[in-house]
């Protein structure tokens, strides 16, 4: 499948956290326990020593190679990731957000509708973003659809199959 070594984002570095080089992580994917999966990030330039749950819905970690908090603060906005390939295999209709990201999105009437350029979630199922190709007034449009079986059909490694009813004017 295209894209297998892609990296993929699990976690972001928001801060230092204490004076020891332990580091306060905002999470994407489903908690701590998907992050302690993986002991290497970043083509292992950062090698995970600890790891725990910040009671906030975050964490807090050391990485070996980060003896203090100086370093802690540099590494401030770093995403952590991880080769798509390194991920564990999904249950059919499963998918993971970084394997959408780009694809090209098309109608069910064949229609080019445009690129998958977002995927959010705000609390009743992730919606993915789509920009169109850019218009005659020189703009490119975008709108959201809701991930489901309803409004996409179906997708592969290659497109994003979208209900036209769903494809706004």
């Amino acid at each position: 499948m295209a894209g297998q070594d892609r990296p993929v984002t699990l976690a972001a570095v928001t801060g230092a956290h204490g004076v020891t080089g332990e580091v306060r992580l905002k999470l994407f994917g489903e908690g701590v326990a998907a992050l302690k999966r993986y002991r290497a990030f970043n083509d292992s330039t950062l090698t995970l020593a600890k790891l725990r749950d910040d009671g906030k819905g975050g964490a807090i970690a050391r990485f070996e190679e980060v003896p203090d908090r100086t370093a802690a603060e540099k590494l401030r906005g770093t995403a952590l990731t991880v080769p798509r390939s390194a991920m564990p295999e999904l249950a059919e209709g499963e998918y993971y957000h970084a394997d959408l990201l780009g694809l090209r999105v098309v109608s069910d009437a064949g229609d080019e509708l445009g690129i998958c350029i977002g995927i959010e979630n705000f609390g009743a199922g992730d919606v993915i973003e789509i920009e169109r190709p850019m218009g005659e007034d020189g703009k490119r449009r975008r709108f959201m659809v809701p991930m489901t079986p309803a409004a996409v059909p179906e997708w592969d490694h290659e497109r994003l199959v979208v209900n036209a009813a769903f494809a706004e004017e």
